[in-house]
């Protein structure tokens, strides 16, 4: 069974003293692959860093979060820019808007995230996208910046029926499923049942997000099999098939390429 974190920071602080064994418990229960999301222009070499110790198994993206966005933005893209054209990426991200913790930058989010758009048409890679509040907002900003010439991810969805509507309605999208899917009271498994199993990707947002048994705790990698066999069960399918599906789905929009 191979399996695909397209989502975490496992760059960051929480993972500084134990990284070499959050690899191998992931390694462990079949990870292949983990996609590190920038932030902003404080975790670029940091991420890049990680990928270094760790070649083929830590991919980077670029980006610059939404939540990160200040008023001299223009010089944060130029500085995220410079390191988006000397490295190598996988995808755009994490990119987005958010309105749930502050709206007062919500234009300044809208035209960093619309450039950002651009960026990936320019370079042909997929986006990852935040959308904390915002879904109507970023599917606008697609539409504008041009629908069919983007493709990507809806990170971390947790959102409602009509919302995933929206969202499948563009063509080369598809949505990140992670430890959400495992609350309670989060609805997930039942709007999943909407959702072609071809449109979905695994992902943890390590540190953020870990799925019960552990929430409320540090998140890591290899809670990604949490997370696949609650999926497995909402699909009514085994472990290893779902494991198969998503894992194609990844290797897919990320351009690794399919095992079938």
């Amino acid at each position: 069974m191979k399996l695909i974190d397209t989502h975490a920071h496992l760059y960051t602080e929480e993972f500084r003293h134990d990284l070499a064994h959050v690899v191998a418990r992931a390694k462990e229960i079949g990870v292949e692959k983990v996609l590190l999301p920038n932030i902003d222009e404080t975790t670029i070499d940091k991420a890049k860093t990680a990928e270094a110790q760790y070649p083929g198994f830590f991919y980077s993206m670029m980006g610059l979060h939404p939540t990160s966005v200040r008023p001299d933005w223009k010089q944060q893209l130029d500085t995220i820019y410079e390191a988006f054209l000397r490295g190598n990426y996988v995808a755009v991200g994490e990119i987005g808007i958010d309105l749930y913790w502050d709206t007062s930058l919500q234009t300044a989010q809208t035209e960093v995230f619309e450039e950002q758009l651009a960026w990936s048409i320019e370079k042909d890679l997929p986006v990852s996208i935040h959308f904390r509040n915002a879904t109507k907002e970023v599917i606008r900003s697609i539409k504008r910046t041009g629908e069919e010439k983007l493709r990507g991810v809806f990170h971390s969805f947790g959102g409602t029926t009509e919302e995933l509507g929206t969202i499948l309605e563009l063509r080369n999208f598809r949505i990140g499923i992670n430890g959400v899917i495992t609350f309670k009271n989060s609805g997930l498994s039942k709007t999943l049942k909407n959702c072609s199993p071809d449109r979905v990707i695994l992902e943890t947002d390590a540190p953020y997000l870990a799925p019960v048994p552990f929430r409320g705790k540090r998140n890591e990698t290899s809670y990604l099999s949490y997370i696949l066999m609650n999926l497995a069960d909402v699909w009514e399918k085994s472990l290893e098939e779902a494991a198969r599906i998503t894992t194609n789905n990844a290797r897919d929009l990320f351009g690794f390429g399919s095992d079938k």
